[in-house]
Formats: C-alpha cells, sequence, structure tokens
C-alpha cells in the first residue's frame, strides 16, 4: 500500500509490543494466580497458559492490530499523497480514525471480556488475552506510539530500496 519498507517493519514491531504484554498479562493472571479472585478459578488447578491461546492470541491479535494499522496508516497516507508535511499528515490521520478505532475496540475488547465469564479455562484465558491484546494496541500502540514514532522518524518513513520503488510503482496497490 505504501510502497515502504520502514512502515511495515514498524508495524510488526508495535504488534510484537501488544502480543507481547498480552502474554504477559495471561501468565501474571493465570499462571501466578492474580485473577483467580475475580475469574473465579482455583489457581491450583491452572497449569500454565494454554498453547492454543497462545497461539489464537497471536493470530488473532495479530490480524486485529493490521486491521487498526492499515486503517490508520491509509489515512495518513492519503494525507501525505495529498501533499501534506508529515506531522500534519499523521496528525490528521489521527484525527479522522481514532474515534472509529476507539469505538471498534472497545466493542472488541466487551466481547472478548465476556469470554472470561465462561466456565472453560481456555476461553476464560483467550478473552483475557485477546482483550488485553486489543486494549494495549487501540489505546497505547496505535494512538500513541505509532504516531510518535513516526512523527520522530518521518524522513524515513515513506523509503524503500530503489528495486522496491520500481516494483511498487509497478504492481503495487493504488487507488
Amino acid at each position: 500500500m505504501t510502497g515502504s519498507l520502514v512502515v511495515p517493519l514498524k508495524a510488526l514491531i508495535a504488534s510484537a509490543l501488544s502480543l507481547g504484554a498480552s502474554v504477559g498479562v495471561l501468565v501474571w493472571g493465570f499462571e501466578l494466580g492474580n485473577f483467580a479472585p475475580i475469574l473465579g478459578f482455583d489457581p491450583s488447578h491452572v497449569y500454565g497458559v494454554d498453547v492454543l491461546v497462545l497461539l489464537l492470541t497471536f493470530v488473532f491479535g495479530f490480524g486485529l492490530a493490521m486491521d487498526y494499522e492499515m486503517f490508520i496508516l491509509s489515512r495518513i497516507k492519503e494525507r501525505v499523497d495529498a501533499g501534506l508535511p508529515g506531522p500534519e499528515a499523521i496528525a490528521l490521520g489521527l484525527q479522522r480514525s481514532g474515534r472509529i478505532i476507539t469505538s471498534a475496540a472497545l466493542i472488541i475488547v466487551l466481547v472478548f471480556l465476556g469470554f472470561a465469564s465462561g466456565d472453560l479455562m481456555v476461553i476464560k484465558q483467550l478473552g483475557i488475552g485477546l482483550a488485553v491484546a486489543v486494549l494495549i494496541d487501540a489505546t497505547l500502540v496505535r494512538c500513541l506510539l505509532v504516531p510518535a514514532f513516526m512523527t520522530w522518524q518521518r524522513r524515513i518513513m515513506w523509503w524503500a530500496p530503489a528495486p522496491l520503488t520500481r516494483l511498487h510503482a509497478r504492481f503495487g496497490l493504488s487507488d
């Protein structure tokens, strides 16, 4: 979409932050038993975070994170293509997409938190893991860290090596 090499690498690193935090919360809450009083389970019967939960949290969490990333990035790229300077394009892109992303993330977090009220431990863990991943990704990562990084690195944000630039010009996605 952008033809950049930096933007996708930034997106992968940003997603790793929210997914890593989500796994940390899962371990803290379930393996260490800190969620036991809230979610009503016996921590002595929990033998770690289920591998399926980790896999599904990574897969669905990454997919949702990329959805938010593409939504914000498309608004920013529209402004850059219109000729606005980097910081202004980032600010306007975030303004145009911020409320929608926040609303969608809130709905998704509430749905995933509903999973935590179930009886199966795997469903509880999956609900909490995905709720935390979406909450952190939509608030801290996409609305704070990503715009800050893009503003900080605005000179190289849209950079790509010459062969990739030619390839994108010929076959890349555009309006």
